[in-house]
């Protein structure tokens, strides 16, 4: 396989809004953003030093995807991803843009992770394990790790730039955002997950978990926004030999969590150095995703 050149740092002639742990946003204009999704990668809410080759095109390649698929559940501020069209001076001055850039709508972004978990896994499986709990949402005892939950919860989170995000419960959050946009938010989550859950069944993988994100434009209308239903930000499995009890096989970033706990990092910056094999079975679990989600092969990887 030969990936793309890696990109871990964005500097465009435009004003910048926002670094996050992935994406650089820049404003195009009052009503447009640029945002460039890099190869950067966290874990455990630290960014890596070294890059995933292509991770980022195959983030915002996936979120343009699954954008054009569930609009007719929510409207998203996706504009366009074809930026060599759209800013073809820009893109000529950093070719290293294409691909990886969605040009959006501007929105004032809700500050809070809309997580919606179909199976027990990760952080609700250790939360349950404990408590009996999963995001302080009581379940039936006797319940196994990877098993599918009755029906799926929403258990949103408050959002953090840097450090930790916090679950909270959804009263919680009633109480900051208003009871019908909080129930807005949660209805619109519950059906991006049904519906996306059952196309990824259809394509061989099982979608456990998932997190939205969410703004609101001048007018007042709630968009969906940032990314959607990628390795980042949901957790894949394979849906041949899945089996509860057990942890599965994964197409999400677990693999690189998983690595780094076997070195006994304790999860505080400066994480270790990464090994060129880890980097490469990562690289390849993010393109592998696309590949079964979408049937399709880009052209940016050799």
């Amino acid at each position: 396989m030969v990936y793309p050149a890696t990109l871990s740092r964005s500097e465009l002639p435009l004003p910048l809004v926002h670094r996050g742990k992935v994406r650089d946003v820049f404003a195009v204009d009052d009503d447009r953003l640029l945002i460039v999704a890099t190869d950067r990668v966290s874990a455990y809410d630290v960014v890596m030093a070294e890059p995933i080759p292509g991770k980022g095109i195959v983030l915002t390649q996936l979120s343009a995807f699954w954008f054009e698929r569930t609009q007719h559940i929510v409207p998203n501020h996706l504009l366009s991803v074809q930026v060599r069209d759209d800013l073809p001076a820009l893109v000529g001055e950093h070719p290293e843009l294409d691909g990886r850039t969605m040009l959006v709508r501007r929105t004032e972004p809700i500050r809070f992770e809309c997580v919606v978990r179909g199976y027990l896994a990760g952080s609700a499986w250790r939360e349950y394990s404990q408590r009996g709990t999963v995001a302080g949402i009581a379940l039936a005892p006797g319940l196994r790790q990877s098993e599918r939950l009755p029906e799926p919860l929403f258990t949103p989170a408050t959002k953090a730039d840097r450090g930790h995000d916090e679950n909270i419960t959804f009263e919680a959050m009633a109480e900051r955002l208003g009871q019908e946009l909080a129930e807005q938010l949660r209805r619109s989550s519950l059906e991006l997950y049904h519906f996306a859950h059952e196309y990824a069944l259809a394509r061989g993988l099982i979608l456990a978990d998932t997190k939205f994100e969410f703004g609101t434009t001048p007018n007042g209308a709630v968009l969906l926004i940032d990314e959607i239903l990628t390795p980042d930000s949901s957790r894949y499995w394979l849906a041949e030999g899945y089996e509860p009890g057990k942890p599965q096989v994964e197409f999400d970033k677990q693999i690189l969590r998983d690595w780094l706990d076997r070195t006994g990092w304790d999860h505080t910056p400066p994480p270790p150095p990464l090994s060129p094999a880890i980097i490469e079975q990562t690289a390849m679990r993010y393109y592998e995703a696309y590949i079964r989600l979408t049937g399709n092969h880009l052209a940016y990887f050799g």
